[in-house]
């Protein structure tokens, strides 16, 4: 775990961290993260390093590849919903394995609101075109001129038939000049929607693994998923539940000591949550959830709730466990034997 400034950009510092990260380990390990690593800065630092991460959007040649790759060149993956393409590609100097994924719940998703987004466009560029045939313009090159400037706004729609109307000034002033009106429809720009309608739900993945043999392109979807268990750790510590933003600390020194106690809280969290997962999968047993459905999967968050309000008495020197029911000796039938002497059921 390593902490690192705020204002510090997680792109500039990524790269480093895997670097340090391999040398302390030594094995032969996957380096998984998301679109921030991918620099072309970071992927020359870890050219010793075997990493597989998101290759974000900005790149040129990424936003091209999702939005001209044919629908006949994907696969369907063995992961339910996903269908794959792979490429060959260069970048920064290094040669690797781009994977255009395709997410059919995501595509689907992307298309609704792409929808909404075509009729709000549409909305707004017939107001923008009634407001600027109310103008009056000089010359009929000027009028040409501001409708030219006002298209290029335009995101899903281009000008359909225009119309330049010459007429008489309604200035006082100038009852005599000439002046000159801009009439003027829209239409949907088809090449720019089935643009966005071929990028839907596609993103892309790499790795500098070019061998599909050590590493599938299923297997290569399949680690970058696995990324979210890791990121739900950590929206654990970031929890208002965890009351980290309540405390205060003067030196840098102490808040890497706080951050190596919570560290060390998710590890334990994590390794516990495991545990009582898979003994519950080994035994074919169920727990109910907060919505009383049978799970074997359980967040230790809503076991530690399962154990409130338990509490030590003392009665006549002799010491009790009250508020104790079958399901909380269910549970840590589940857990290390070390856990039952909290709980004076073992000695």
């Amino acid at each position: 775990m390593k902490l690192a400034s705020g204002n510090q950009a997680d792109s500039s510092c990524f790269g480093q961290i895997a670097v340090e990260y391999q040398k302390q380990l030594e094995v032969n390990s996957l380096i998984v993260a998301d679109s921030a690593l991918y620099t072309e800065s970071n992927l020359k630092m870890m050219s010793e390093l075997q990493w597989l991460c998101r290759v974000p959007l900005s790149i040129k040649a990424a936003k091209s590849l999702i939005s001209t790759i044919p629908e006949s060149e994907f696969i369907d993956s063995i992961i339910p919903g996903y269908k794959l393409a792979s490429k060959i590609e260069n970048y920064a100097g290094i040669e690797q394995r781009w994977l255009v994924v395709q997410s059919q719940e995501r595509r689907e998703s992307d298309l609704r609101k792409l929808t909404q987004k075509i009729t709000k466009a549409e909305s707004k560029a017939v107001q923008e075109l009634k407001k600027l045939s109310q103008e009056e313009f000089a010359c009929e090159a000027d009028a040409i001129k501001a409708l030219s400037k006002l298209s290029k706004q335009f995101k899903y729609h281009q000008i359909k038939e225009n119309k330049v109307t010459q007429i008489k000034s309604k200035t006082k002033y100038s009852p005599q000049e000439i002046s000159y009106q801009i009439s003027a429809t829209v239409s949907e720009d088809e090449s720019k929607i089935n643009t966005e309608v071929l990028s839907a739900g596609r993103f892309i993945i790499a790795t500098n693994v070019l061998d599909s043999k050590e590493l599938s392109d299923d297997s290569m979807l399949s680690e970058y998923k696995a990324q979210q268990s890791c990121e739900r750790g950590f929206g654990f510590l970031k929890d208002p539940l965890f009351f980290a933003d309540s405390i205060f600390l003067k030196s840098p020194e102490r808040i890497e000591s706080l951050g190596m106690i919570m560290g060390l809280c998710l590890l334990v969290y994590t390794l516990a949550q495991r545990q009582i997962r898979n003994a519950l999968k080994e035994s074919e047993s169920t727990i109910k959830n907060q919505l009383g459905k049978a799970t074997n999967r359980p967040t230790l968050r809503w076991i530690f709730q399962c154990f409130q309000c338990i509490h030590l008495v003392k009665l006549n020197q002799e010491e009790h466990i009250s508020n104790w029911n079958q399901q909380r000796d269910f549970i840590l039938s589940l857990l290390p034997d070390d856990c039952l002497v909290y709980y004076q059921l073992v000695t």
